[in-house]
């Protein structure tokens, strides 16, 4: 195993307990309200279908996909994630421990082929980009789809963007530091985890060419604000609470692209 691969599972591994109390069973709010259901609108997974979630962590895909009557199969490179995905949802389908760059080299995952694969908020914590892409699309079947739901790499970028308050104008902005050039991204430590996990960064258009190059022609693309949020009332609502709302509304938090294999 390289060395790469190692940090991955050594940095998953510490975050697992952290992550399933954040995601719960069901996902955060933040899944549940917005990607969650755009993942599935995208996909329109039909009764008997093989989906592959890939980055699947503690599964919270696989009952929504259970109920529509396809057949559900979840892969992660974290150990712990992957008990606790069957642990919470072994019966709503299979969860295997499995590296997206190199899915020919597991022995099950060799011999099967899927209609669909789906990235529900993983992507951006796997490389190199055109390696699992590669790895991924060898399992689709002919006119296969990818469906792929990230933080908006225009907007959200991170420790390179954040809100700022325009005084003047009374208004809330997202400010962007960095774009352009990919990024290798330690995220801060969280609380009770025993290490970090990285976010790569890439620009819109690398994601777009990458599909490209693999055979698969895009033909959805969603940008999706944050789900919404209580309003706060009375002396705690501040100056900003409706530009804030405002920025949330117009700055999208998510994308969701779905691209199809051309033969």
């Amino acid at each position: 195993m390289s060395e790469r691969r190692k940090r991955k599972v050594r940095g998953w591994d510490a975050l697992a307990a952290w992550y399933d109390g954040w995601v719960g069973p069901q996902g955060s709010v933040h899944h549940q309200r917005t990607a969650i259901p755009a993942t599935l609108d995208l996909l329109a997974a039909q009764p008997g279908e093989r989906i592959l979630d890939v980055g699947c962590g503690q599964g919270v895909l696989s009952p929504h996909l259970q109920r529509l009557g396809a057949d559900y199969t979840g892969i992660d490179i974290s150990p712990r994630m992957v008990q606790q995905a069957k642990r919470l949802h072994g019966k709503q389908g299979r969860f295997f421990l499995a590296d997206a760059v190199a899915l020919d080299e597991h022995r099950q995952l060799r011999e099967m082929t899927f209609a669909a694969a789906v990235f529900l908020l993983s992507i951006q914590d796997m490389n190199p980009l055109a390696d699992v892409l590669q790895s991924v699309r060898a399992r689709l079947t002919p006119r296969g789809r990818m469906i792929v739901l990230m933080t908006h790499p225009c907007f959200r970028i991170p420790r390179q963007s954040g809100w700022g308050w325009d005084e003047g104008r009374k208004l809330r902005y997202r400010r962007v530091d960095h774009y352009l050039t990919p990024l290798s991204v330690p995220m801060k430590a969280y609380p009770g985890g025993r290490g970090v996990s990285i976010s790569f960064h890439r620009s819109l258009g690398e994601y777009i060419e990458q599909l490209t190059a693999n055979g698969l022609s895009l033909d959805a693309l969603r940008e999706l604000p944050a789900s919404a949020r209580p309003v706060k009332r009375g002396k705690a609502a501040g100056k900003m609470t409706k530009a804030e709302e405002r920025a949330q509304r117009e700055i999208p938090l998510f994308l969701a692209l779905r691209a199809r294999l051309n033969s």
